[in-house]
């Protein structure tokens, strides 16, 4: 294992960063999960106008989820989300990130 990788695997497993999640691949098993949230707002540019908009994205680790699609399923503290669009892997290939929306 690279120091990159060992590195991802302590701020996973960190409390104040990483939180367990149930991850459900369309027709799959619910998995037990580590993630780590980011709820960014987002500033989007509509003509003359700003949107403003409150957004859910969390990082997943390859190592547990080899390749997560749109449709899937992540339960955060009872809360359902579906994940939505591409997710999108780090430069080192160990983390996706995916956008998520209610269910």
């Amino acid at each position: 294992m690279n120091v990159f990788a060992s590195t991802v695997d302590l701020l996973f497993a960190d409390p104040n960063i990483g939180r367990d999640a149930v991850y459900v691949a369309e027709g799959g098993a619910p998995q037990l999960v580590r993630i780590v949230a980011r709820r960014a707002d987002a500033i989007t540019d509509f003509g003359d106008a700003r949107l403003w908009t409150e957004t859910t994205q969390i990082d997943l680790r390859v190592s547990e989820v080899a390749n997560p699609r749109a449709g899937d399923r992540v339960e955060i503290d009872g809360d359902a989300f579906l994940i939505q669009g591409e997710p999108v892997r780090d430069r080192e290939r160990l983390v996706w990130t995916v956008d998520l929306r209610p269910a």
